[in-house]
């Protein structure tokens, strides 16, 4: 046990705890952010609007983001959005309620249909 203390007082004992530490810090984080990352992620889901479903037009993830306004909107083409928890909703181009999960969402045609159905133009997207 007393070489242990001199070990570990010593300059080169030092060295090896701080060096141990970091390590056993450094995989606890590691294991954190393991445990912190959703399990039921399914990675990227790649949607073509309905007049491109049945052709061969290779996929353009970029140009279908910037350039193809319509993909904002779900398969039916409603434009409105809310959380079937909360009491705000959301235009498809706000990017206020982007953290509402999909099986979450209940999807209107128009604003007044969202606020006849007793929800509320988000702050945020006016």
């Amino acid at each position: 046990m007393e070489k242990i203390k001199l070990f570990i007082t010593s300059e080169k004992g030092n060295d090896i705890l701080v060096v141990i530490i970091i390590i056993l810090v450094g995989l606890g984080s590691f294991e954190l952010g393991r445990l912190s990352k959703e399990s039921d992620s399914g990675g990227i889901k790649i949607e073509y609007p309905s007049q491109y479903q049945g052709t061969n037009q290779a996929a353009n993830v970029v140009s279908a983001v910037t350039d193809v306004p319509h993909l904002k909107t779900n398969s039916s083409g409603k434009t409105f959005f809310a959380s079937n928890r909360g009491s705000k909703y959301y235009s498809t181009s706000c990017s206020a309620g982007k953290t509402i999960k999909q099986e979450n969402r209940v999807w209107f045609t128009t604003g007044e249909e969202a606020e006849r159905a007793g929800y509320v133009l988000s702050s945020s997207c006016q």
